[in-house]
C-alpha cells in the first residue's frame, strides 16, 4: 500500500535533523506542499461505501441513509448504479473500498487565532509505519522520547478545580521538558477536551521560544462535525475548520488545541470506536522504535494515563496492563478511574464481586441498575488482573504519599515499570538511567535511581555521561561526577574522537572543522578507511584559536604510534544490552596516553560549542585553572571574530569576559595568600596547554583586566627594574648611569644581599642588565641619533660625506643589526616564518623597518652626485618618521602612553572620515570647476580648483572669483597659456564682467560650508571625543597592558645601546653561529618547573580556587535577588506543605466518612434481619446475622493499606495464568473468572465458558478435536494410557461428561487448548548450572552467597528465555527444546545425567495455555557442575548446537531479574535455595 522501502529510515533518531526539517519547512512551504501532494495520495488511502443499501434507519435531518450511514448523495456513482450484488445483506468488507485519500494538509480553526495544525483522512487499515513516516518525515515532528496515551470518558465530566489545574499543569510539563507525544481522541469532549485546554493554558503563559507541546488526536473520520471543509483532493493548506457544538448532534467537533489529527476511516458515517485499533497498533509501533542521543539509545516508552471513563476506558487499561505499559490513573476524576483507585491497595483476595459491585454503586449511579451479573463478574475480573501487576498501577492522590504533581506521577510510573521488566545483570537500572536522561529530568534521577539501592560503578556511567555530554545537559552531568565518574577514567582516545565526531552542526568549530579535512589530502586507496575526523585536526583548528606560540595539543601521530580505536567509533553502540562503554576507556597496553589533562580535553570540547553551564562545571574541576580560564576566554573570544550570528556572538564575548574574572578571582586568591607563589603561578609553563603561560596567554587574548592586576603589575615592575630595588628613585638611576663610579657607594639599592654587600663588577654587571636602566640609555643614545642627524641635514650636508654622516651611518647599522637580532631571536623555536609574521605584526617594527628604507633609499640618491638634492630630500622625510619613532618610548610613561592609542585610534576615525570628506569636496570642487572654467587642459591647475581650492575653503580661505566682487583679468590668464596664473572664469570679453551665474556658486559654497564646517567637522569633533571617552575610561587598563610589550622588549634586549650594541652583536654571532649555543629565554617570563614544585604549586592552587567558589556562592547567595528567591521558594514550600496537610487532613475525614457509612448500613440491614426475624415469629439463626466490622482510626487504615501495598497477595493462590482472558495464539477469549469463583466447589450458576481445541499438525499425537462423548469414550483418565500417561502428581481428578476437570480449578475455557492431550500434559524441566566464576578460576559471590549460571535458551518468535525443557516424544526421555540445543551423540549421556540429577519440584504448572480439560505438569530436575574441570560440563558445552537457525542457547547468572517465564523463575528459586546461592 505503501512505499515502505523508505521505512527502515525510521530508525534514525537525530532529532535536530528533524529541527531541520521543520525549518525547511516553514521557509520553502510551497516545495513542501508539493512533496506531500504528491507522496500522500500513493501511500495514504480512505474508504468508500461502493453500494448503497438503503437502511431502516433515516439521518438526523431525516433523510434516507446507506447501511454505511452516508445518505445517497454522499456516494460515488458507482454505489448508485444498478450493482452486480443488488439484493445481497451490505457487508463492511466487501462494499467498502479503499482509494486515494482526499483529505489533508494544515488546519486552521476559524476564529480561533492563527495557530496552523496538521490533519489527514486515512484507512483504518493503513500500516502504522507509513503513519510514523507521515509524522516524522513530512509533518516534521521529533521523535518523541515519551509517549503520553490519554484516554478516560469521552463525555465531558466535572473534576475538582485544584485537581484539574494539578493534572493539567503536570501533563504539559512532563511533555515539554520529555519531548513527549500526547495522544489522545482528538475531539472536543470529556478527556481530550481537558488535555486541549492544558495545552492552551501553557501556549498562553509561555514564550514563543518554547519548543510547541505536540498533541495528536486520533479521532473517527465519520464522527466528525463539518468535516466536509476538510476534504480538497490535492490537499488543503490551510483548511478552514469551524466548531459548531451546538449544531453538531450525535456528531463531535475537533478540539482546536490539538496540534495533529490522524481521522481514521472504515467507510461509515457516525460510528465511533473506529480509530481504536489503528490507535493501539501505532501507539505499540512507536513504542518499539529507538530513539538514540548522544550514543545512548532507548526503546520510546509509553504510560497511559486515565482520567474517569466506563467500560470502554476500562477494556483500555486491561489491554495495557496486559502489553506491559503502565498507567497512571487519576483519582477523583470519577467513574472507572476512582473504582480502580479505591481498590488498588487491597489483596486481591478482597477484591470480590460484592466489592465492585457496591464500588459500581457509589460511582456509577446512573448506570448500575443496567449491569448485568456477567457484567459485574467481566468487570471484577479484570481489575483483579489490573491490580494484581501493581508494579505496571500508579495511582496519583492528590496530596497525599508526597505526590504533588502529576508529572512526577508519570514518570515514577514508567520508572516503577522499568523496574519490573526482568534483564540479565543490572541492564535494568541502566535502562532507568537512560530513560532519565532523555527525559533530562535530573530530579527523578536523584530521588528514584541514584538511591541506597543501587551502588553505582563509574564505569557503569560511562555511557550516559557521554550521553548528557553530547546532548547537552549539565544537571546530570554534575549528577555524574558526584555520584563517582572520574574524567581521568572516562575521557580516552576514543572517547573523544566520538565527541568530535558528534559536535553540533550549527556551531563555528564544526565547520571550522570541516574546513580542514577538506584541505587534507586524500587518502591512498591502499589504506583502511577510517573516521576522517582525528585529534591532530581538532589540535591544528584548537591553534589557530589559541595562537601560533603556542604547541599542538594532540600532536600527529606516528604510523603504529597512536592508540588506535578498539571499537570503530561510527558503529559503537552504547545501548548494547549488559554493555557499557568500557571498550571506549581501554588503552592499548603498548601505549602511552594521549593526553595528559582529560579535564582540559572535556573544558575545550564544552567551550568551542559556547555550552556555558556545561563548562563551568568541567573548570571548577580543572588542574590548572588559571590558565584553564585564560584558554577559554581566548577561544572564545577568537570564535567571536568570525561568529555571524549576533546572539551568538554576545554570548561567547560574556562568556569569554567569565572566564578573565575567573582568572582574575582566582590569581586574587593566590596573590593574597603568597606573592612569591602567584607570581610564579604567571611564568610557569603549562605542558598541558601547549608549553604557554598564564601571562602569555592573557596577552594573546587581550584580557586587559587580567593584566591590569596588581600582582601582576607588582610583577612586571619587579622585572622591569632587574636586580634593583624599585623604590630606587629615577634620578638616582639616571645620575649613575652618567656616572657610574658612584654605583660603588651605596647610591643605588639591589635585591639580593651578595649584591647589596659587594662592590665589584657584579653591581655594575646588574646595574647595566637592569632593563629600566637599558631603556634610559637607549633613550639618551636615540636622542643623540637624532641630534646628530638633524645637525647633518641642517649644517653639515656636503657633497662629499663629513665624518659626522659616517658617523650616523655607522649608527643607523647598529640599528638595522638590532632589528635582525628581533628578526630572528626565536627562544621558543617558532621557525623563521612565524617569527618573521610576529616580527611585521607590530606597527613600530614597520615603522623602523620603513625609516630604514627610506634612509636607504635617500642613501642611494645622496651618493649620486645628480641626485644629491633629491637624497637630502629623501633623508629629510626620513627624519619625521624617526622622530615618530619617539611615541613607542613614551608608552611607558603612564601620562602620555594612554595618549598615544587614543592618537592611534583617532587616525582610524579620521581615515573613515575623510572618506566622507572627499566626496563633498570632489562634489563641489567638481562642480565649481565646471562652471567657472571652460576647459581647462592644466592637470595641475585643473587639481588646484577641484581639491586643493575646495579644501582649503574649509579653512576660510575662499576662492577668488567665487561671486565676481573681486575679479580682475590681470590676475588670471585667459586663455590659460601663463603657467603661473590660473585660468580666467567665463566672463563678457566686451564688458569685462563675468558672465558666470553668481547666485548659483554662492549658493552652492554656502552648502558646502554648512555640511563640511558645520556636519562634517562636528562630527569629526565628536568621534574624537567618544574615542577620547572610551579610551579615558580604561586609561589605567590600556597603559598597563601595553606597558609589558616595552618592558619585554627591553628585558631581552642588549645592555649596550647603539651604536656600542654592536660589540653584544658580534658576541652573540660568536654564540649563536661559531659555538651553536642555543638561545635561553630568562626565568622571569617563562620558567619550567619540576615536577614535585609543579604538583604542590597546582595543588595549592586548586586549594585557592575552591576558596573562590565558595566565596562566589556565598557572594551570591548575600545578592539581594538572589534572598528574595530564596525567601519565595521557602514560602511557596510551607505554602505546599500547608495544603498537603489540610489535603491529608481532608483525606482522613473521607476515610472516616467512608467507614461510618459502611458501619450505618450494616446496622440497617442488621435491623432489617431483626425485623423479618420478629415478622416470621421467630429469632432466626445466627448464620444469617451480619457482624459489624471494627472501626479503625484514619492512622491504623493509612497503615494497614501501607502494608496491603508492599506485602504479597497472600490470598491469591489460584492460578493466575491460566485464567488470562485472551489465550496466547488464538483469537479466543475466556469467560471471565475471578479469584473467589476458581475453585470448582464454589457455586457459579452463570458460568458458561467456551470450548475451544486447536487443530494441530500432528494429529497423530494429540487428543481429537471436539467435544462429542463417542470419540472421547475411548479415553482413560488417571491411569496409563497407551503411550500417554494421563495420572496427576496431585492424586485423582475428576471427570465430568467425559472431560476431566482442572484440579487448580476454573480458567474459563474448556477444550484441549493448544495442549496436546486432554487431562494433564507431563513436561520435563532440566535446570542446568554451574558456578560463576572470574577470570582467575574463583567462584564469585554477592551478599557472601555464591552465584549461579544457568543455561537458558531462546525461541526465534519469543522474547523471554526458558530452561530447556518441555514436552517430550511419547517413549522418549529428552524434551524437544533440548534435542534442538544439543548433538544427537550427547543426548545418551544427557539421559544419564538426568537420571543422577536431584528433583526439585514436581507438580502443577500455572501456564496460560490450560483449560478446564487440560493442563501442564512438570518434573524439574536439577542438574549442577559443581567444578569447572568437569568432562561432563566440557562436553555439554561441546555438543551444544542448535538445529534452528533462529534458536540459541547461553549461560546466564541466575538472578531474581533474569527474564525467564514465571514458573520457570520459581523452579529457579528452588534450585537457588537448594545449593544456597544467590538469587
Amino acid at each position: 500500500m505503501a512505499d515502505l522501502g523508505m521505512v527502515p529510515s525510521l530508525q534514525r533518531s537525530n532529532s535536530s535533523l528533524c529541527k531541520t526539517r521543520r525549518l525547511q519547512y516553514l521557509f520553502g512551504n510551497s516545495a513542501k506542499q508539493e512533496n506531500l501532494s504528491s507522496w500522500v495520495p500513493q501511500n495514504i488511502k480512505k474508504k468508500e461505501c461502493v453500494y448503497f443499501v438503503e437502511s431502516s434507519k433515516l439521518s438526523d435531518a431525516g433523510k434516507v441513509v446507506c447501511e454505511c450511514g452516508y445518505t445517497r448523495q454522499q456516494h460515488l456513482e458507482e454505489a448508485i448504479r444498478p450493482h452486480t450484488l443488488q439484493g445481497k445483506d451490505w457487508d463492511l468488507k466487501k462494499h467498502v473500498q479503499e482509494m486515494p485519500t482526499d483529505a489533508f494538509g494544515d488546519l486552521v480553526f476559524t476564529g480561533l487565532g492563527q495557530k496552523v495544525g496538521k490533519y489527514i483522512r486515512l484507512s483504518q487499515d493503513t500500516p502504522p509505519s507509513v503513519i510514523y513516516h507521515l509524522m516524522t518525515q513530512y509533518w516534521g515532528l521529533d521523535i518523541p522520547n515519551l509517549l503520553i496515551s490519554v484516554t478516560g470518558g469521552a463525555k465531558d465530566f466535572n473534576m475538582k478545580p485544584r485537581l484539574k489545574s494539578v493534572f493539567r499543569r503536570g501533563l504539559v510539563k512532563v511533555a515539554q521538558t520529555t519531548g513527549a507525544w500526547i495522544i489522545t481522541g482528538g475531539t472536543h469532549t470529556g478527556v481530550m477536551k481537558q488535555v486541549g485546554k492544558a495545552v492552551r493554558d501553557f501556549t498562553l503563559s509561555s514564550s514563543y521560544n518554547e519548543e510547541e507541546v505536540v498533541t495528536v488526536g486520533i479521532a473517527t473520520w465519520g464522527t466528525v462535525h463539518n468535516r466536509e471543509g476538510l476534504i480538497h483532493p490535492s490537499g488543503s493548506f490551510p483548511a478552514e475548520y469551524i466548531m459548531d457544538e451546538e449544531g453538531q448532534g450525535h456528531l463531535t467537533c475537533l478540539d482546536s488545541n490539538h496540534s495533529h489529527f490522524i481521522l481514521v476511516d472504515d467507510g461509515t458515517h457516525g460510528c465511533y470506536g473506529v480509530e481504536i485499533p489503528l490507535r493501539t497498533k501505532l501507539e505499540k509501533f512507536i513504542s518499539e522504535q529507538t530513539k538514540e542521543r548522544g550514543g545512548v539509545a532507548i526503546k520510546i516508552p509509553i504510560v497511559c494515563v486515565v482520567l474517569e471513563g466506563g467500560p470502554g476506558t476500562l477494556h483500555t487499561i486491561y489491554n495495557a496492563i496486559t502489553n506491559g505499559t503502565p498507567c497512571v490513573v487519576v483519582e477523583g476524576s470519577g467513574r472507572v478511574a476512582d473504582v480502580i483507585a479505591q481498590v488498588a491497595g487491597l489483596p486481591i483476595s478482597e477484591i470480590t464481586i460484592s466489592k465492585i459491585q457496591q464500588k459500581l454503586s457509589v460511582f456509577f449511579q446512573e448506570m448500575f441498575e443496567t449491569l448485568s451479573e456477567s457484567r459485574i463478574v467481566e468487570w471484577t475480573k479484570k481489575i483483579q488482573d489490573i491490580v494484581r501487576r501493581r508494579q505496571l498501577l500508579t495511582i496519583f492522590r492528590e496530596g497525599k504519599d508526597g505526590q504533588q504533581d502529576v508529572d512526577v506521577a508519570i514518570l515514577q510510573a514508567l520508572l516503577k515499570a522499568s523496574r519490573s521488566h526482568d534483564y540479565f545483570g543490572h541492564e535494568n537500572w541502566g535502562h532507568q538511567l537512560k530513560l532519565a536522561v532523555a527525559w533530562n529530568r535530573v530530579d527523578i534521577a536523584r530521588s528514584e535511581i541514584f538511591s541506597d539501592e543501587r551502588q553505582w560503578k563509574p564505569s557503569e556511567l560511562h555511557p550516559v555521561m557521554m550521553a548528557a555530554l553530547i546532548s547537552n545537559k549539565p544537571e546530570f552531568v554534575k549528577l555524574f561526577l558526584e555520584n563517582g565518574v572520574r574524567l581521568k577514567e572516562f575521557v580516552t582516545w576514543d572517547t573523544l574522537l566520538y565527541l568530535y565526531q558528534h559536535l553540533d552542526p550549527s556551531c563555528l568549530f564544526h565547520s571550522k572543522l570541516q574546513k580542514v579535512l577538506a584541505e587534507e589530502p586524500e587518502r591512498p586507496a591502499s589504506r583502511p578507511t577510517a573516521p576522517r575526523v582525528q585529534m591532530h585536526h581538532v589540535a591544528q583548528v584548537l591553534r589557530e584559536l589559541l595562537g601560533d606560540f603556542t604547541q599542538p595539543l594532540y600532536p600527529r601521530p606516528r604510523t603504529g604510534d597512536r592508540p588506535h580505536l578498539l571499537l570503530p567509533v561510527p558503529n559503537v553502540k552504547l545501548n548494547m544490552q549488559g554493555v557499557s562503554l568500557r571498550s571506549l576507556h581501554k588503552r592499548s597496553p603498548g601505549h602511552v596516553p594521549f593526553t595528559m589533562d582529560p579535564i582540559r580535553d572535556l573544558l575545550i570540547w564544552a567551550i568551542i560549542q559556547n555550552r556555558r553551564e556545561l563548562a563551568e562545571i568541567i573548570w571548577a574541576q580543572s588542574q590548572d585553572c588559571i590558565v584553564a580560564a585564560l584558554a577559554c576566554s581566548k577561544i572564545l573570544k577568537e570564535l567571536s571574530k568570525e561568529e555571524e550570528d549576533t546572539e551568538s556572538l554576545e554570548g561567547m564575548l560574556v562568556l569569554a569576559d567569565e572566564y578573565e574574572h575567573r582568572a582574575i578571582g582566582v590569581f586574587t586568591e593566590c596573590h593574597r595568600k603568597d606573592e612569591e607563589r602567584a607570581q610564579k603561578l604567571l611564568t610557569r609553563v603549562s605542558e598541558a596547554w601547549g608549553k604557554t603561560t598564564c601571562l602569555q596567554l592573557a596577552l594573546q587574548a587581550k584580557d586587559m583586566k587580567f593584566v591590569s592586576h596588581g600582582g601582576i603589575q607588582a610583577f612586571l615592575t619587579k622585572v622591569w627594574w632587574g636586580q634593583l630595588c624599585v623604590d630606587n628613585g629615577l634620578w638616582r638611576v639616571i645620575l649613575c648611569m652618567l656616572a657610574f663610579p658612584l654605583l660603588y657607594t651605596s647610591l643605588i639599592s639591589f635585591r639580593e644581599r651578595k649584591l647589596q654587600a659587594r662592590r665589584g663588577l657584579l653591581r655594575v654587571r646588574a646595574f647595566f642588565n637592569a632593563p629600566v636602566v637599558i631603556f634610559h640609555l637607549n633613550i639618551l643614545s636615540y636622542f643623540a641619533f637624532l641630534c646628530l642627524f638633524a645637525y647633518v641635514l641642517m649644517v653639515d650636508f656636503q657633497p662629499t660625506p663629513s665624518w659626522c654622516e659616517y658617523l650616523i651611518y655607522f649608527w643607523l647599522f647598529s640599528l638595522v643589526c638590532e632589528e635582525l637580532r628581533q628578526l630572528f631571536y626565536d627562544p621558543d623555536e617558532f621557525g623563521l616564518t612565524k617569527m618573521a609574521l610576529l616580527y611585521f605584526s607590530d606597527f613600530w617594527n614597520k615603522l623602523d623597518i620603513g625609516a630604514i628604507l627610506l634612509f636607504v633609499a635617500g642613501l642611494t640618491c645622496r651618493l649620486i652626485p645628480g641626485l644629491l638634492y633629491s637624497g637630502r630630500i629623501i633623508l629629510s622625510l626620513d627624519f619625521i618618521m624617526f622622530c615618530l619613532r619617539l611615541m613607542h618610548i613614551f608608552t611607558i610613561s603612564k601620562t602620555l602612553g594612554p595618549k598615544i592609542i587614543i592618537v592611534k585610534r583617532m587616525m582610524k576615525d579620521v581615515f573613515f572620515f575623510l572618506f566622507l570628506l572627499a566626496v563633498w569636496v570632489v562634489s563641489f570642487g567638481v562642480a565649481k570647476q565646471a562652471i567657472l572654467i571652460h576647459n581647462e587642459s592644466r592637470v595641475d591647475w585643473i587639481f588646484r580648483g577641484v581639491i586643493y581650492q575646495s579644501y582649503l575653503t574649509i579653512f576660510g580661505q575662499m576662492p577668488a572669483y567665487i561671486d565676481g566682487v573681486n575679479f580682475s583679468l590681470d590676475q588670471c590668464s585667459p586663455n590659460g597659456t601663463d603657467p603661473y596664473k590660473p585660468k580666467c572664469p567665463e566672463s563678457d570679453a566686451i564688458r569685462h564682467e563675468p558672465a558666470f551665474p553668481e547666485w548659483l556658486t554662492v549658493i552652492l559654497l554656502c552648502l558646502y560650508l554648512l555640511f563640511t564646517n558645520i556636519l562634517l567637522l562636528n562630527l569629526l569633533i565628536a568621534m574624537f571625543n567618544y574615542t577620547f571617552q572610551q579610551v579615558q575610561e580604561h586609561t589605567d587598563q590600556i597603559w598597563k597592558f601595553q606597558r609589558h610589550d616595552l618592558i619585554e622588549e627591553y628585558h631581552s634586549r642588549p645592555p649596550a645601546p647603539p651604536p656600542f650594541i654592536l660589540l653584544s652583536h658580534l658576541h652573540l654571532f660568536i654564540r649563536r653561529v661559531i659555538l651553536k649555543i642555543p638561545a635561553k629565554r630568562h626565568k622571569q617570563l617563562k620558567s619550567k618547573l619540576e615536577k614535585n614544585e609543579e604538583a604542590a604549586l597546582l595543588s595549592w592552587e586548586i586549594y585557592l580556587k575552591e576558596n573562590y567558589l565558595q566565596n562566589q556562592q556565598y557572594q551570591r547567595k548575600q545578592r539581594p535577588e538572589q534572598q528574595i528567591q530564596d525567601i519565595g521558594h521557602k514560602v511557596n514550600t510551607a505554602v505546599d506543605l500547608l495544603e498537603m496537610e489540610s489535603l491529608k487532613r481532608s483525606g482522613s475525614m473521607e476515610q472516616r466518612l467512608s467507614s461510618l457509612e459502611e458501619q450505618v448500613a450494616q446496622m440497617s440491614r442488621a435491623l432489617h434481619w431483626i425485623m423479618k426475624a420478629l415478622r416470621d415469629g421467630g429469632f432466626g439463626s445466627e448464620e444469617g446475622l451480619p457482624t459489624l466490622a471494627p472501626q479503625k482510626t484514619s492512622e491504623e487504615q493509612d497503615h494497614e493499606l501501607d502494608g496491603r501495598q508492599k506485602a504479597e497477595d497472600v490470598g491469591d493462590t489460584h492460578h493466575v495464568n491460566a485464567r488470562h482472558l485472551l489465550y496466547p495464539n488464538s483469537h479466543v477469549t475466556r469467560f471471565p473468572v475471578p479469584n473467589e469463583k476458581v475453585p470448582w466447589e464454589t457455586e457459579f450458576l452463570i458460568y458458561d465458558p467456551p470450548f475451544y481445541t486447536d487443530d494441530r499438525k500432528d494429529k497423530a499425537l494429540v487428543d481429537p478435536v471436539g467435544n462429542a462423548l463417542e470419540a472421547l469414550a475411548s479415553i482413560s483418565y488417571n491411569t496409563v494410557d497407551g503411550p500417554i500417561d494421563r495420572r496427576s502428581y496431585h492424586g485423582l481428578y475428576v471427570v465430568q461428561d467425559g472431560l476431566p476437570l482442572n484440579p487448580m480449578g476454573r480458567t474459563g475455557l474448556r477444550g484441549r487448548g493448544s495442549l496436546g492431550c486432554l487431562g494433564p500434559n507431563h513436561t520435563l524441566q532440566p535446570v542446568i548450572t554451574r558456578w560463576r566464576r572470574n577470570q582467575d578460576g574463583a567462584i564469585c559471590r554477592k551478599s557472601i552467597k555464591k552465584m549461579l549460571e544457568v543455561l537458558v535458551v531462546k525461541h526465534p518468535l519469543s522474547e523471554a528465555w526458558a530452561l530447556p525443557g518441555g514436552s517430550h516424544e511419547p517413549g522418549e526421555i529428552l524434551p524437544r527444546k533440548l534435542k534442538q540445543v544439543l548433538r544427537r551423540e550427547f543426548w545418551y549421556s544427557f539421559q544419564n545425567l538426568l537420571i543422577q540429577g536431584t528433583e526439585v519440584y514436581k507438580g502443577y504448572v500455572d501456564d496460560p495455555r490450560n483449560t478446564d480439560n487440560a493442563w501442564i505438569e512438570t518434573v524439574a530436575i536439577s542438574i549442577h557442575f559443581p567444578d569447572q574441570s568437569d568432562m561432563d560440563l566440557k562436553r555439554l558445552n561441546s555438543h551444544l548446537h542448535s538445529c534452528d537457525p533462529g534458536m540459541s542457547a547461553q549461560w546466564q547468572v541466575v538472578d531474581k531479574r533474569i527474564p525467564l517465564y514465571a514458573h520457570h523463575k520459581t523452579i529457579l528459586q528452588k534450585v537457588a535455595t537448594l545449593f544456597g546461592a544467590f538469587y
